[in-house]
């Protein structure tokens, strides 16, 4: 059965996961014939009939690959795959023509599109099922090589260029589904005084202790949280509204607290960390740097009342 409600982009891992794949085709005799060929895969499948639809699915669940008619109704195959190829959020998905089209300047405008390769119809199962291999072998090495780059070298949470990517384009989901998104920022209290203390590798444990907790708390496969910077966290919660991004930054500054990780010399006497979390509702969507500042004044509001506590942007 063709799977359509996965959900949105994926956090980044490095854990291998079924490859989403989008079949559009006008003719449901062709996209029935290419799910058959590839139901016994490791591959979550989709379809579209139409280039529009085919756009709106890889926007909202973005595939690993898209086997694309070349000649469609209205918007035609060539049009969708230049399009997928200018959208940063969509540019990296290869394309697979599979196209009744066999003149040399027929393919040379599939290639010109952006396609990473062709079948022309009439086709074998075994070529499509070998292209299919081949081409999702190289997008998940690409994959894997984008995560590592992702990736932040001392906690393993995602890198802050990560992040900021992901605020786009969770900024512009928000706009169109119609769900909130929120932000939590979260900062080791008196981080300079425990590395002035107990030194700089028992500080690197701290931060990797501290990162350990917010993987074991953010359980979602859409949820994101990176290392911001020094001692500093953030969370990027979509579908989330003000209740639920601090039902989790507490659990998190609840978790800390309960690791009771000596901190001597601080009134706690042991780690804790400050947050502060923002909502962006999709009738106010905001500019990444407005939300981002919005939680970062409630973080500094958290330090101001006491540290070690979670506070709402106002």
């Amino acid at each position: 059965m063709i799977d359509e409600t996965h959900p949105g982009p994926r956090a980044a891992t490095l854990q291998p996961l079924p490859a989403r794949i989008l079949i559009v085709d006008d003719q449901a005799i062709n996209i029935h014939a290419m799910h058959r060929m590839l139901s016994g895969g490791n591959h979550e499948l989709f379809m579209a009939t139409s280039g529009e639809q085919a756009l709106a699915q890889c926007r909202d669940n973005v595939p690993d690959l898209v086997l694309l008619d070349a000649m469609m109704p209205g918007m035609g195959g060539l049009e969708v795959c230049r399009r997928l190829a200018a959208d940063p959020a969509t540019a990296d998905i290869p394309v697979i023509f599979v196209t009744a089209l066999s003149a040399l300047e027929d393919e040379a405008k599939c290639w010109d599109a952006g396609c990473v390769d062709f079948i022309t119809k009439p086709f074998h199962a075994q070529t499509l099922l070998n292209r299919v291999r081949v081409h999702l072998l190289l997008k998940q090495q690409a994959d894997q090589l984008r995560e590592l780059a992702w990736l932040d070298g001392l906690t393993g949470l995602c890198n802050r260029k990560r992040f900021d990517d992901r605020l786009g384009e969770e900024l512009r989901r928000c706009r169109r589904s119609g769900q909130p998104l929120s932000v939590v920022m979260m900062d080791v209290d008196h981080f300079k005084h425990f590395n002035d203390t107990y030194g700089h590798l028992a500080g690197d444990e701290c931060l990797r202790a501290v990162a350990a907790v917010i993987g074991q708390t953010l359980r979602r496969s859409h949820d994101l949280a990176a290392r911001y910077g020094g001692e500093e966290f953030v969370f990027l919660l979509p579908d989330t509204g003000l209740v639920g991004a601090e039902h989790v930054a507490q659990q998190v500054v609840q978790r800390v607290r309960a690791l009771q990780h000596r901190h001597e010399g601080v009134d706690a006497g042991i780690v804790t960390l400050s947050a502060g979390f923002s909502e962006c509702s999709p009738d106010t969507v905001q500019s990444p740097e407005a939300l981002l500042e919005r939680a970062d004044r409630a973080l500094y509001r958290a330090k101001a009342d006491g540290r070690d506590r979670a506070v709402a942007a106002s």
